[in-house]
């Protein structure tokens, strides 16, 4: 009986073993191997990197459509979230690095739905430029975090807004982490999925977006989970 445990241990220890991918001996000339090529989807990111700052600081154009609703005005301005928004690049960044070397097939959906959802809010925002005139002239309150966001507001535009890029990135670490092997557990998706809240309302709470951009990437998202991650069946 013994035997049989440490058998069934063993073979399930090397099962999950099997599921960790080792990226030792990724060379320019594996790159395009079977094993390695997934790896090229990351060059993605500079891609849209580039094609984002283009939309941001070099196209001008001839008139911006302004996101606003009456529930913008029913949402005060609460510094705290400063946290959650921050907090988006490490679940956003530290999901697909977890799927990239612990779950390959999960990374490869991630990122076809990035490349889906972030290519067509590009899009949109070339062919519906968009902006918010909701952020705060003064502060309600003066402290660390309000002087931070001060500084934010100089350096991020109030341009491009719509869809949330916020509410999109985290919708793709969510849908990921849901199936990724070792996230998928209650425990995680019950993290993953207050994380991807909390950065959502983030966006109101802070000025950022307009409830209206929330909607807008919860719209796209479903078009990339439905294209990326809804099996066949």
């Amino acid at each position: 009986m013994y035997n049989l445990v440490h058998r069934i241990y063993n073979k399930e220890l090397l099962k999950s073993m099997t599921t960790y991918t080792s990226y030792r001996a990724l060379r320019p000339s594996n790159l395009c191997s079977p094993q390695y090529r997934h790896v090229l989807l990351l060059l993605y990111w500079p891609v849209y990197g580039f094609v984002f700052w283009f939309a941001e600081q070099v196209w001008e154009p001839e008139t911006f459509h302004t996101m606003y609703c009456l529930l913008d005005d029913r949402i005060p301005f609460f510094e705290w979230f400063v946290i959650p928004y921050l907090y988006w690049f490490v679940f956003l960044i530290g999901t697909l690095a977890y799927c990239l070397v612990f779950d390959v097939p999960a990374f490869r959906k991630m990122m076809h739905f990035v490349i889906v959802t972030y290519s067509l809010s590009l899009v949109i925002f070339f062919l519906f430029p968009n902006c918010q005139q909701l952020r705060p002239e003064q502060f309600p309150r003066d402290n660390i975090l309000t002087r931070f966001m001060a500084g934010f507001y100089a350096f991020d535009t109030n341009t491009n807004v719509f869809p949330s890029l916020h509410v999109v990135g985290s919708m793709a670490a969510l849908a990921a982490a849901w199936r990724a092997k070792g996230l998928n557990k209650p425990l995680w998706r019950a993290v993953s999925l207050v994380s991807a809240v909390l950065i959502s309302l983030s966006t109101v709470f802070l000025k950022q977006h307009s409830v209206l951009d929330i909607f807008g990437g919860l719209a796209v998202s479903g078009i990339g989970y439905l294209l990326c991650f809804r099996s066949k069946k």
